[in-house]
Parts: structure tokens; sequence; C-alpha cells
């Protein structure tokens, strides 16, 4: 008898190992262990800020490119438009364009012209991002013509789709403001909207032509609620340490040079600038912003 139960004992078990092992998820099969921390973040809120705290501010624009190696966690991994190669993270992008797709993200259009978050696209302009194309297209079926069929009877319609090539987006647009707050005698920064720079093409003959437009706007405050969560990969090479895309515009952690200051005439520095002296002008906004904050100090 005793035999007959540890036996039984034995066989439940196996039984119950094996059925454990039937529920496993495809990201605990991947890791050692559960990864839950990233999935229940939650968005750390700005503090409050009154108007008469800020005695200066000045709004900012600047570009990411992710072809520079500190920026490459935004742009990896890549999507070939079927699927991703890594399942644990994805890049800026594709986290932004199903957040949008997926209606738990505003994207505003006319983005060349508007960064102000005036106009929200509408789902067939949503469809139409980055030259995706939907289209029917009528097909002649030429064996049913050679059959003795009438050309007219034998066309059949199909749907031909173009996907958003979501690897030609190598640059980041930001727009934030910079502001001194007397109340905590600080100079902070705060990120107002994210759009995506995608190649240009020659429209005769499908040549790169080096220069990049953007595609729509998104309000930074409401897209982190989606990049709280979204996993991206640790440049230092600890998988156990990574951190959200949220954390690392918090944290600053990117390169970026400013192509546009709040000016009277809204012209970008590419206007009146170009090659060295651009990029001197850059960094000759950055150290003004500096020295406003350093020269409120006394030693």
């Amino acid at each position: 008898m005793k035999k007959i139960i540890a036996i039984s004992i034995c066989f439940l078990t196996i039984s119950i190992s094996t059925s454990a092992q039937d529920v496993l998820s495809v990201e605990e099969m991947n890791s050692v262990y559960k990864k839950e921390q990233v999935l229940n973040k939650n968005v750390r809120q700005y503090t409050h800020l009154r108007e008469a705290d800020v005695m200066w501010s000045r709004k900012v624009w600047r570009e990411i490119d992710l072809r520079e190696k500190i920026n490459h966690p935004f742009y990896y991994p890549e999507n070939d438009g079927v699927g991703y190669t890594t399942r644990d993270r994805k890049s800026l992008i594709d986290v932004i364009y199903s957040a949008i797709n997926e209606g738990s993200i505003t994207a505003y259009g006319n983005a060349a012209m508007d960064d102000e978050f005036r106009e929200p696209m509408s789902q067939d302009d949503i469809k139409s991002i980055g030259g995706a194309v939907e289209e029917l297209i009528e097909v002649i079926d030429w064996d049913a013509v050679a059959a003795g069929a009438d050309p007219e009877d034998a066309k059949t319609s199909i749907l031909e789709k173009k996907q958003f090539d979501r690897n030609s987006v190598k640059k980041w647009r930001l727009k934030e403001e910079w502001f001194f707050d007397k109340q905590k005698s600080v100079m902070d920064v705060r990120i107002l909207g994210l759009a995506p720079l995608q190649e240009d093409r020659d429209q005769v003959n499908g040549r790169l032509t080096g220069s990049f437009s953007p595609l729509f706007w998104v309000y930074f405050p409401e897209a982190r609620e989606v990049l709280i969560n979204a996993e991206v990969f640790n440049s230092v090479k600890n998988d156990a340490e990574r951190r959200t895309y949220d954390d690392v515009f918090w944290k600053r952690m990117f390169n970026s040079t400013i192509t546009m200051e709040a000016n009277v005439m809204n012209r970008r520095i590419n206007e009146y600038m170009v090659g060295l002296d651009a990029l001197l002008e850059a960094e000759r906004i950055k150290a003004d912003i500096f020295n406003i904050e350093h020269d409120l100090w006394e030693y």
C-alpha cells in the first residue's frame, strides 16, 4: 500500500511540473528570472511649477542622431516590417508607432510647419505615415483570357500594401523648454514634444538626398505613459539594470545638437549658418543657457 501511495505521489509531482512548464510564457523562457519591475513602473510626476516662480525660460529644439554610437539604443533592434528581432525591447519608433496605432498616443500632423500640437492625425493619415500605402489595383487574369474569357470579366482587385519602413527613421527632433525656478533655485528642463525624422528620397530616382523631414509630433508628457514601460538596452552591458525610455529621457542619457532656439523670425540655425558655423552657433546657445544659471550665483 505504501508503495502504491509513493508511486502516486511521484506521478502527481511529475504531472504538476510538466503542466507548470507548459504555462511558461515566452518572456520567462528567455530569462532565468521573471521581469516585473519595468512592467509595473509608474510615471514619475513633475513637481508643480507656478508661473510666479519661473523668472526665465527659453524654448529650444534639438535633434538626436541615431547614427551616433551613444544613441544606438534608440534605433535598435531593427524592424523588417514583419516582426522584431528581439521580444524584450523595441526601438523608439516601434514603441511610439505601435502606441499610435493602438490609440494610446495622439499623433499630430503637418509636422514640418506646426510643432504646437494643433492638428491631430486621423486614422487615414496614420495609415499613410512614412509613405505607407494601401490601395486597390486591378489585375487581369491572363490565364483566363487565354482560355477564352473576356478581359473585362477577368479583372480582379488586389489590395496592395506598402509598409512604413521604420528603419528609415535615423533622427529624432525634441522640443523642450529650459527655465529657472527661483523657488528651488535651479535651472531645469522639460521635454514638450518628440518628432521622428525620416530620410528624404529623390522623387525621380529614389536616391537619398541627405535631408530629413519630420513625420509627426507627439506630446511628450502623454507619451511618457507608454515609454515608462518600454525597456531599452543598457549600454554598459548589464541586462539586469536596464532602463526604460522614460528613464533615458529623464536622465538625458543621449547626445544631441541644438538646431533652433526661440527667436523673433522663427528661423532654424541652418537657415542663417552652415557647416562648422552652425555647430558653433549651437554650442553658443548651450553656453548661454549655462551662463544664465551660473551668473545668478555669487562666489
